[in-house]
C-alpha cells in the first residue's frame, strides 16, 4: 500500500441545509443564509493520498498527504459591484470536468506535487496513481501522461480500481469525510474562504488517522477475499450474532462456514 496513490474528485459544500448548535440559554441563534437551498455554493476537489510512513518508534517518516487541488478559474469581473470593481479576478468554480481538465490537473498539479513530497529513499521504485473508472479519467496508456510520469527518474503509473468498488478507495472510505467535518467547522462565505477551509482541514488532518483509514481498507480487501471476490457482503442468517451489526463479516450467502468463524473471532 505504500506505493499506491489514491486519487478521487469531491464535491465541498459552503455549508449542510441544517445544523447543530449548542448554545448558552441567552445565546442569539446564528444567523444562516444562502441565496438558496438548492443550490448551496460547492467546489470540487482533487485529493490524492498515499499510507503514511512511521518508524519503530512511532514518529512520523512521511504524512501520506500528497495534495488536494481545486477545480477554478481566476476570471475579471464583467461589472462592478459593492464588494469589488470591474476587472477584479474573481474565483469561479469548474461545474464540468471533462477529460482534459482532468488530464491537466494530473500532469500541471498532481505529478509535480508527489515529485516534490515522495520520500527520496522510494524515489526509483514503481509509483501507482490508482483511479476509478470514471469517464473523464484518463486511460492507463495516455501518452501525454507517460511522457511526464518518468521525469526526474521517477516510475509513476496508472491504474484503476475494481469497478463498482467504494471499498477500495481510501478516500470515499472516510477521508472525504473526516476533513469535510473539519470545514463545516470553519463556516466559509465566499469561494475563496472554502477553499482555504478544506486546505486547512487537509492540511491538519493527522497522519496517525488517515493510517487508520488504510487499516479499514485492509480489512475491506480480507472481507472481499473471504468474500470471494464479491463487494456484495451479505451473510446468511446465525442465531447468536446479529449479522447485521456484524459489519466485518463477509455477506455472501455462499461463503465457507469455516471462513465465518474466523470472522466472528476477529470481530470478539
Amino acid at each position: 500500500m505504500e506505493n499506491i496513490i489514491h486519487v478521487d474528485e469531491k464535491w465541498f459544500y459552503m455549508k449542510k441545509q441544517s445544523e447543530k448548535y449548542y448554545l448558552l440559554p441567552d445565546e442569539d441563534e446564528p444567523l444562516r443564509t444562502c441565496k438558496s437551498k438548492t443550490f448551496i455554493t460547492k467546489v470540487m476537489f482533487l485529493a490524492a493520498v498515499t499510507r503514511p510512513r512511521f518508524d519503530e518508534s512511532g514518529n512520523e517518516l512521511f504524512s501520506g498527504k500528497i495534495g488536494i487541488f481545486p477545480f477554478i478559474n481566476k476570471e475579471p469581473a464583467r461589472r462592478s459591484s459593492k464588494n469589488r470593481s470591474a476587472g477584479t479576478m474573481e474565483t469561479k468554480t469548474i461545474n464540468s470536468i471533462n477529460k482534459e481538465i482532468y488530464r491537466s490537473y494530473i500532469i500541471e498539479k498532481l505529478l509535480p506535487a508527489i515529485r516534490d513530497k515522495w520520500p527520496r529513499i522510494d524515489a526509483g521504485s514503481p509509483i501507482f496513481i490508482q483511479q476509478d473508472n470514471a469517464k473523464p479519467h484518463i486511460g492507463l496508456d495516455d501518452e501525454y501522461f507517460q511522457s511526464n510520469a518518468t521525469k526526474d527518474g521517477f516510475d509513476i503509473r496508472l491504474i484503476c480500481q475494481p469497478p463498482n468498488s467504494p471499498d477500495m478507495n481510501v478516500l470515499d472510505l472516510g477521508f472525504f469525510n473526516a476533513i469535510q467535518g473539519l470545514q463545516y467547522q470553519q463556516a466559509p462565505n465566499s469561494i475563496d474562504a472554502l477553499i482555504e477551509a478544506v486546505q486547512k482541514s487537509f492540511d491538519e488532518y493527522l497522519p496517525t488517522k488517515l493510517n487508520h483509514t488504510f487499516l479499514t481498507l485492509q480489512s475491506c480487501m480480507i472481507s472481499i477475499l473471504k468474500a470471494r471476490g464479491s463487494n456484495k457482503y451479505k451473510v446468511p442468517h446465525m442465531k447468536k450474532y446479529s449479522l447485521e451489526r456484524q459489519n466485518c463479516l463477509p455477506k455472501q450467502l455462499d461463503v465457507d462456514p469455516a471462513l465465518i468463524g474466523e470472522a466472528i473471532a476477529q470481530c470478539q
